[in-house]
């Protein structure tokens, strides 16, 4: 049941409106819809604009906060973010350190995932938009703590870091992560994810990196081909302790 305040998406005529359940109005030029209605329905209910338009009701998963969550900055890829929760086996035992939470996109697929996550932003703005977009994915595993990454203790089945990365992060991130456990980094740049290696591999037994190229498929009435768009991202190094 959808509960006042609780992120929704209305799906139909070829829309897709990303809206919070409660007080307030939709308006589109297919009509007005009273937000306030769509408390107590269910995902998959119908919801009708004053003009007759139905929509869909559709409860979202992590991937639509990518698409639609307020951000204060680029997240990670869905691709990349997959490749971290594929690399290091991420299960509902985990506990996970993330830090450079950004807009919390990733720490959101994290915590549907993982047992807990404890992310780390050190930017005011950042943290708070995070914890935002945390609170309305309805995510109660999920932490956002404002402060520096080397200031965390404790012990983490997974250590992710999407920030500027230097030697004392992949030190510190090794003291953190419990034997046979996974630090997972992104970087953007072939040079960074070089100065990663050449920290990680000093100190964890397996360490490898990848870049994953992804290629939407688009059809059109002359015929399917590989989208245009830019297919690379970015880096992420697998190491394991």
């Amino acid at each position: 049941m959808i509960e006042e305040g609780r992120r929704v998406l209305l799906i139909g005529n070829g829309r897709e409106y990303f809206v919070r359940a409660g007080a307030g109005k939709l308006s589109t030029d297919l009509g007005t819809i009273d937000l306030a209605a769509l408390v107590g329905k269910v995902a998959g209910d119908q919801i009708t604009t004053h003009l007759g338009t139905d929509f869909i009701i559709r409860v979202p998963k992590a991937g639509d906060f990518f698409s639609h969550a307020p951000r204060t900055g680029a997240p990670m890829l869905p691709k990349d973010i997959g490749l971290v929760i594929a690399y290091t086996g991420m299960c509902r035992h985990d506990r996970v350190l993330d830090a450079g939470t950004g807009s919390g996109i990733a720490a959101i697929f994290f915590g549907g995932i993982a047992d807990s996550v404890t992310s780390y932003e050190h930017r005011p703005e950042f943290a708070e938009r995070a914890r935002k977009n945390i609170e309305e994915a309805s995510l109660p595993n999920v932490e956002v703590i404002e402060g520096d990454v080397l200031s965390a203790n404790g012990t983490y089945d997974i250590v992710h870091l999407d920030l500027m990365v230097g030697p004392g992060h992949i030190e510190h991130a090794y003291s953190l992560i419990s034997p046979g456990g996974y630090l997972a980094v992104y970087t953007p740049y072939i040079d960074h994810a070089s100065l990663v290696l050449g920290a990680a591999e000093g100190l964890f037994s397996e360490v490898h990196s990848y870049e994953s190229i992804e290629r939407e498929i688009t059809r059109t009435r002359n015929g399917t081909r590989p989208s245009t768009r830019i297919c690379h991202s970015g880096y992420v190094t697998i190491a394991r302790k």
